[in-house]
């Protein structure tokens, strides 16, 4: 499964790459997002609950994140298990573009699920995916844009 999509956030690069490294903010902008802990400046832990068709289900799951590109571009690999729901790996590389005061964000997501969730189909979780992803930017653009954090 593949994801790509953009978001124009009204703050400037060095704020948006800030607000993708604080677990606080990451946490509040997760959908279904219990607990996010950070180990390292490059390795998280996390605690979702999500709900896909007819399958609910707790993932804990570790992600990485490579800063060489930082603060314009990063990528992140993470997976996470859900028990009998199934597992889920994948990664993302992002990409932040100055525009002004603003900045374009744009993402590149890869991710492979199995266990119960690929036996849903894959147009569900193509669409829930799409829709967790941009429930996450908005809300992330939101936070940064609303407590104009610095």
């Amino acid at each position: 499964m593949e994801l790509k999509d953009e978001i124009l956030i009204k703050a400037p690069t060095d704020v948006v790459y800030a607000a993708l490294n604080d677990p606080e903010i990451l946490k509040q902008c997760i959908p279904g997002c219990e607990e996010l802990i950070k180990h390292s400046d490059s390795e998280l832990e996390a605690k979702v609950v999500l709900k896909v068709g007819p399958v609910k289900a707790r993932f804990g799951g570790n992600v990485t994140l490579d800063t060489a590109g930082a603060p314009d571009a990063f990528s992140l690999s993470g997976q996470g298990n859900g028990g009998a729901a199934g597992h889920a790996k994948g990664g993302a590389d992002v990409t932040l573009t100055a525009q002004g005061d603003e900045t374009l964000l744009s993402y590149d997501a890869k991710a492979e699920i199995g266990g119960k969730l690929a036996q849903l189909g894959s147009r569900l979780i193509q669409s829930t995916a799409k829709k967790l992803a941009a429930k996450f930017f908005k809300s992330f653009a939101k936070v940064i844009e609303e407590e104009k954090i610095a």
